[in-house]
């Protein structure tokens, strides 16, 4: 199976959504993060999502991709190998109840690896006065299909190397219950039957159902929030990672606090997640806070 390294640039169509509480505070339900600015509306301010709540606001996008991609050249059958395999989000400011979104997008990159290919697509968020709510860079390893040299369009922002030497500064142990994907899919509305379908998990060669990646992910920022940003998610400014293994259900994953570099306006964390067979399920996982040198 081929891919047309020409295809990168091909646009998606737009998307336009309306976000209400009920998301937003499921999303932080589903990972239990209690943060009062997830729930607590009594606030002047209002309520924030999550910072990983963008992955659910794309999901329709990237669960439907066959239908918003404007080629018509576009081999839909690659799909059907496809796996979440890297993920960065840039947020501008957080997503809120009541935001009307309107998500632009493009394939930014199709590129060759040893699995296959790995594609990358660029999804933009704006509200409903053009501002910028968040920009998401979502890679997905299209296994067995092959692309030639691959081909880009524009840049692809890098992720900023661990150059510390220290091998761990704190972690933090985190029990995946049994139910635990299935809170995810129904407060998340990101399904696939990997995650809850024990029949169709075994039927594609793995061992049961596994959490979603970026379930994994989301636990791993609630402890980043808590530990680096003191409880404010709203100093969040970067995620990133790569996805290398399964948790299962009912096994505990451990999150590893592996560097840290301090600049004048921003700090650089960068992380891991060990699943239950102490193998990385995240690894180069790197998050940017707002607050540096220079406070926040």
């Amino acid at each position: 199976m081929k891919l047309n390294a020409d295809l990168a640039g091909t646009r998606l169509t737009t998307y336009q959504t309306r976000i209400n509480w009920r998301e937003t505070t499921n999303y932080a339900a589903s990972i239990q993060d209690n943060n009062p600015k997830y729930f607590n509306d009594r606030e002047k301010q209002g309520l924030v999502s999550h910072p990983m709540f963008p992955v659910s606001v794309t999901w329709p996008i990237l669960s439907h991709l066959d239908k918003f991609i404007e080629n018509k050249d576009f081999p839909g059958e690659v799909l059907l190998t496809q796996v979440h395999y890297s993920e960065h989000l840039i947020l501008h400011r957080l997503v809120r109840p009541g935001d009307e979104l309107f998500i632009t997008g493009i394939l930014k990159g199709v590129l060759p690896h040893r699995a296959g290919t790995h594609a990358i697509i660029c999804l933009e968020a704006k509200d409903s006065d053009g501002l910028p709510v968040f920009t998401e860079y979502v890679g997905a390893m299209l296994r067995g299909v092959s692309c030639g040299k691959g081909g880009q369009s524009g840049e692809i922002p890098l992720i900023p190397e661990n150059s510390n030497t220290e091998d761990l500064i704190w972690a933090s142990d985190i029990h995946i219950d049994s139910l635990r994907p299935y809170m995810y899919d129904g407060c998340s509305n990101i399904e696939f039957p990997i995650h809850t379908s024990p029949k169709f998990a075994e039927a594609v060669g793995l061992p049961g159902i596994i959490l979603q990646g970026t379930a994994t992910l989301a636990y791993a920022v609630r402890e980043l929030v808590n530990n680096e940003a003191d409880k404010d998610p709203e100093r969040i400014l970067e995620i990133a990672c790569k996805f290398t293994g399964m948790v299962l259900p009912g096994t505990d994953i451990k999150v590893c606090c592996t560097g840290k570099t301090i600049h004048q306006d921003h700090t650089d964390i960068f992380f891991e997640v060990l699943n239950g067979e102490q193998k990385k399920a995240i690894r180069a996982g790197y998050v940017k806070i707002k607050g540096g040198k220079n406070g926040q």
